[in-house]
């Protein structure tokens, strides 16, 4: 990894939380995007504007991934390639609730290796490179001990829970959630819940980041057959993703694969 990439994204992250403060709960104006993409608001697209401006500057040779920008094949052939989210939770940020994120990451060849997820409004900053560890607002930070499925609370969306996913067997785990899947990963990171679960295709702009944080403080991230994401992909989707302490993925997975 170059030097001081995970510098950047702190910079940036910073940059975009600035922004992001000025219009959260200040009424901002709102598009809804084309298919079904949910909203945007005009704090996303200034931040995505300063990122391209700021990041593009810093690393040309690196590829572009974001939410808010028509996405190129040109960045398959990168070897390094950012991948953006200006606002993860932008539902969240509309409706004035704290739990938004700037989710910023660098992968290499397929894997992540600095990872930011900065939350503003509640003066949080996750932050990980790879082999570096992982931190919340400067200090280690580690996944939960929870060895029990019948122990563990999780983050996932209320379908997620439905037998259809489970050829095992539902598992009996405690459910939560919180709107953003960046601010997810990170609670798993820091030992606040046992595992997120999402089996929808995840945008890799709403992932990566919580990706690296996640496993750099050492928890597992994997989808609904035990395989390790790989980003900068053609369609820039991971099918589905858990992440758990690693003496809960054996659990996990028994109750997904018969």
């Amino acid at each position: 990894m170059p030097a001081h990439d995970l510098d950047l994204l702190l910079d940036a992250a910073k940059a975009a939380g600035d922004i992001a403060l000025k219009h959260f709960k200040n009424d901002p104006e709102v598009w809804e995007k084309d298919d079904d993409q949910g909203p945007v608001t005009v704090a996303d697209l200034a931040i995505n504007r300063m990122l391209e401006a700021e990041l593009q500057a810093a690393r040309p040779d690196y590829g572009w991934l974001s939410e808010e920008t028509e996405d190129s094949a040109a960045r398959l052939g990168k070897e390094r390639v950012f991948i953006l989210d200006p606002i993860d939770g932008t539902r969240a940020f509309i409706m004035g609730h704290e739990n938004f994120a700037h989710s910023f990451a660098v992968a290499q060849n397929g894997v992540v290796t600095a990872a930011v997820v900065h939350m503003p409004a509640k003066e949080m900053t996750f932050a990980a490179t790879r082999g570096g560890g992982a931190t919340m607002n400067g200090a280690p930070i580690t996944p939960s001990d929870v060895a029990e499925l019948a122990q563990a609370e999780i983050l996932a969306a209320k379908p997620m829970m439905d037998a259809g996913y489970w050829a095992g067997g539902v598992p009996p785990v405690k459910r939560n959630f919180r709107s953003s899947l960046a601010y997810r990963l990170c609670l798993v990171a820091k030992g606040q819940f046992d595992a997120m679960i999402t089996f929808r295709p995840a945008w890799e702009w709403d992932v990566a980041a919580g990706d690296l944080i996640c496993t750099e403080a050492g928890a597992c991230v994997f989808d609904a057959k035990g395989e390790t994401p790989v980003y900068n992909s053609p369609a820039a989707k991971i099918p589905g993703m858990i992440a758990c302490p690693s003496q809960l993925k054996a659990p996990f997975l028994a109750h997904l694969v018969v």
